[in-house]
């Protein structure tokens, strides 16, 4: 669709079927996506098929990417891929004085423009972030350490998937109440009152988001997307290892508002200097009504406690842990649970981190396991499956920052290390940091073991944890969710009372299960549209991706009434 032709009505007539369809899915909770997982799919109708986004990607290095912003006083850049590759890019710095009050200054005609406007507006920028999958998968790749077909997948469609789930929840929320009504209540002999009442969705003003390292358009996408389509302007802070791929997405979001006829300032980028630390200035300035935050939990509380003038999200750190009893599929629990442990590198906040295990050992179809013989077959289930070197790289990616590397190099020295980390050298990137997960055995009994186990080891470490019965793994798996949250839980059982028990305390504790999973389904992957991402019921976030609750707060319906 070409710059001109971005009417309300040719936007609506494109985009409104898309809308439809969304809307559909998260009322059935049925598989559905628009946006297509194969490299292969793109290179017709305006996409740009690998080479072309490679070009694309290539021609962004060593640039400066100005995206016409007012407020600039600087440019800044300084991303270096977990790969090796000095990115070379400089972003514009901002005059936050300048900046923000020209983000409020489209905000009323952006408000006017009412809910279904919104929403397709930000679908034609989802159309346009899809069109260019393959240049942000390179972006994402050499910013978050992701491999590249997970690049292209988490950081491509996976995340215009949850983007469009949040335009669709958000207009659902705004289309609740009507936007009038008539009124009228009967006098008995006299004439009724009678009004005429008019209700409006209106936004709380500026969203910021504070983007994150390991899945910048993945964890981003859901905040940026629910904040533009129920009327506000965004703000859009990247962590600094992580600039480029939300960089590009301000810079086709404000092409595509501009070419709608809507203030482009709506949506704007806030790089910052290398130490600069401009999330907390910016949280707390009164202007900033709405916050999205994915990252630390020191961080995550900090902004919960002080962004006191605005609605605050966040998705923090938790201990995921995996209860495993019983399994009627020794051979698939093992398989999925070492990809579990595996995919990138253990650097998704939906990982498992501990595994409960009685330590007189599980039944299994293949009869009876010991706790050791459950925990070495587990360490030779990915011994093999990251054998190949090549294979490795694939599924592992490279280690995202120092601070990754330093916790898996210290889990040795834990407890008994059952399988020790290995580096892998990747060919094509030799300065690539890639190494294999560890696993540590610990006993649950002990209170020396107790402060590794209770404590969130982000990347690619796991423990296999000694307890003396499923009701101990259980109780444990609630303290756990309890004082330190989860993001997920995963459970093996062929017991119907232990299945039911661990269940039970997820819904207590408000976790997300996964039970007795064997497939091609793993415990840290999520589907738009059909799984919640966290529940926003324990203290690893506190809020869903996606739900009603994410969008409904970032709007308030103001009524005019008036006698008829």
């Amino acid at each position: 669709m070409a710059a001109a032709e971005l009417t309300a009505h040719a936007l609506i007539a494109q985009h409104r079927p898309t809308l439809d369809q969304a809307l559909e899915a998260i009322r059935t909770r049925a598989y559905w996506s628009p946006h297509p997982e194969h490299p292969k799919a793109y290179g017709e109708n305006g996409s740009l098929d690998a080479a072309a986004g490679k070009a694309a990607f290539d021609a962004v290095l060593n640039t400066r990417l100005d995206l016409g912003q007012p407020g600039t006083d600087d440019w800044v850049g300084g991303e270096t891929s977990p790969y090796g590759v000095e990115l070379g890019v400089t972003y514009p710095h901002a005059d936050v004085d300048v900046l923000l009050p020209a983000m409020n200054a489209g905000r009323r005609a952006w408000r006017d423009a009412g809910a279904e406007v919104r929403a397709v507006v930000c679908l034609e920028i989802l159309k346009r972030i899809s069109d260019r999958t393959h240049e942000f998968a390179h972006a994402v790749m050499h910013t978050s350490g992701q491999a590249f077909m997970m690049a292209f997948q988490a950081g491509g469609p996976h995340a215009q998937d949850r983007g469009l789930e949040a335009v669709a929840y958000a207009y659902a929320e705004q289309v609740r109440t009507p936007g009038t009504a008539e009124w009228s209540k009967p006098q008995g002999k006299r004439d009724p009152l009678a009004m005429t009442k008019s209700f409006t969705p209106v936004p709380r003003g500026i969203a910021l988001l504070i983007g994150c390292n390991t899945f910048p358009t993945w964890n981003g996408y859901p905040g940026l997307f629910a904040s533009l389509a129920t009327g506000n302007a965004v703000l859009v802070k990247p962590h600094p290892r992580a600039v480029l791929p939300l960089a590009l997405t301000v810079g086709v979001a404000r092409e595509v508002l501009a070419a709608a006829g809507f203030d482009p300032n709506l949506v704007a980028l806030a790089a910052e200097r290398p130490g600069e630390g401009i999330a907390k200035t910016l949280a707390t300035r009164p202007e900033i009504r709405i916050v999205d935050y994915t990252g630390s939990t020191a961080f995550g509380d900090w902004l919960e406690a002080n962004a006191r003038q605005a609605q605050v999200y966040t998705e923090k750190a938790g201990v995921n842990t995996v209860i495993v009893h019983s399994t009627a599929n020794y051979k698939g629990m093992l398989a999925n649970l070492a990809f579990s442990l595996s995919l990138y590198s253990g650097q998704m906040c939906t990982t498992p981190q501990n595994l409960l295990i009685p330590r007189e050992g599980i039944r299994s179809d293949e009869g009876p396991k010991s706790f050791d013989q459950v925990v070495a077959d587990l360490a030779r289930s990915v011994d093999g499956l990251l054998g190949d070197d090549a294979r490795a790289n694939a599924l592992l990616g490279a280690i995202v920052n120092p601070d990754v590397k330093a916790r898996l190099e210290a889990a040795a020295g834990l407890g008994e290390v059952a399988l020790a980390s290995r580096e892998v050298s990747n060919p094509e990137f030799p300065d690539a940091v890639v190494r294999t997960p560890v696993i540590v055995k610990l006993d649950g009994a002990k209170p020396d073991d107790e402060a590794a186990y209770m404590s969130e080891c982000f990347g690619p470490v796991s423990f296999a944890v000694a307890v003396d019965s499923a009701a101990d793994a259980v109780a444990l798996l609630r303290r756990t969710v309890r004082e330190k949250g989860a993001m997920t839980v995963g459970a093996y059982t062929t017991d119907g009372e232990v299945e039911e028990a661990i269940q039970e305390v997820c819904l207590e504790e408000a976790a997300q299960l996964s039970l007795n999973l064997t497939g091609g389904v793993y415990v840290n992957q999520t589907a738009a549209f059909s799984d919640f991402h966290g529940s926003g019921g324990n203290p690893a976030a506190n809020a869903a991706l996606t739900d009603g609750a994410f969008v409904a707060n970032r709007f308030r319906v103001v009524e005019v009434r008036r006698d008829a």
